[in-house]
């Protein structure tokens, strides 16, 4: 589905990979309604998109209020007329913590965002998607749904079930005309720890040493890889040679690929 004249809906677009995504969107021609609990971030968006600003609307929500939701192909359909495309970015991690020393709240609260946000959004817009000509979903996973980051457990645990969600949705709607899409990102060079509420200033710079020499992706390429996804119905998008790489040793020798993983990121737990 080319989205050069498509409604996108597009969560996370307040920063990091979902507002260059929308950003790139608009770029080829679409209208985005970007979504966001961050209203601010979701005004900046539409300034740095200028111009093309004027073909986004804006929507302050928490994805994981399924009222308010449910509530969100209204208010999209008034502000585009239609919607086309789903474009699941939203998501948070959790302090570097290993799981029995996590609180039940941190864990409820990355589970509530990470997997009920994108079953909410896709129950309240497939039946919105059926009716259009074409139309697409496109979930952002991760490189942590196949490969296992300690302290990092209950993330990965809800992007492992986002991949399964959105290939069993392509499954489901394989006689249909919508599209679906699943995105693995590896390292992206995003704030999604301090904006997680997951990590300070100090411990972003932490993390970032502990990953020295880990060649990052910027948002911006990924998002030119998501929307080129979209583009060809892509089944899985990996993003960085790291994901790709990771994909690979998990398959062939997952035990020490695994270990590989803790060595390289054990001090985060220090």
């Amino acid at each position: 589905m080319l989205v050069a004249g498509k409604v996108m809906v597009v969560t996370g677009a307040g920063g990091g990979i979902g507002r260059e995504t929308a950003l790139e969107l608009l770029r080829r021609g679409a209208s985005v309604a970007g979504v966001d609990l961050n209203e601010a971030g979701l005004r900046e968006t539409v300034a740095l998109a200028g111009e093309r600003g004027a073909s986004m609307s804006v929507h302050a929500l928490n994805v994981a209020d399924r009222a308010a939701v449910l509530d969100l192909p209204e208010a999209v359909e008034k502000a585009h007329g239609r919607v086309d495309g789903l474009v699941n970015v939203a998501g948070i991690i959790h302090k570097f913590k290993r799981v029995n020393d996590l609180d039940f709240s941190e864990i409820e609260r990355v589970v509530n965002v990470n997997l009920w946000g994108p079953f909410n959004l896709a129950k309240a817009f497939i039946p919105k998607l059926l009716a259009q000509p074409e139309a697409h979903i496109l979930n952002v996973s991760s490189m942590g749904a196949y490969a296992p980051v300690p302290g990092q457990t209950v993330y990965g645990a809800t992007k492992a079930a986002v991949r399964l969600l959105t290939e069993g949705l392509r499954s489901e709607l394989l006689d249909t005309r919508v599209g679906v899409t699943t995105v693995f990102p590896g390292a992206i060079s995003t704030n999604i720890a301090v904006n997680s509420g997951a990590a300070s200033a100090a411990d972003q710079a932490r993390m970032a040493e502990s990953g020295k020499g880990i060649k990052m992706t910027t948002p911006q390429v990924a998002a030119k890889l998501i929307v080129d996804g979209i583009e060809r119905n892509a089944f899985h998008v990996f993003v960085g040679a790291d994901a790709k790489l990771m994909c690979f040793l998990m398959r062939v020798i997952p035990e020490k690929a695994a270990r590989m993983i803790y060595t390289k990121m054990r001090s985060l737990l220090a």
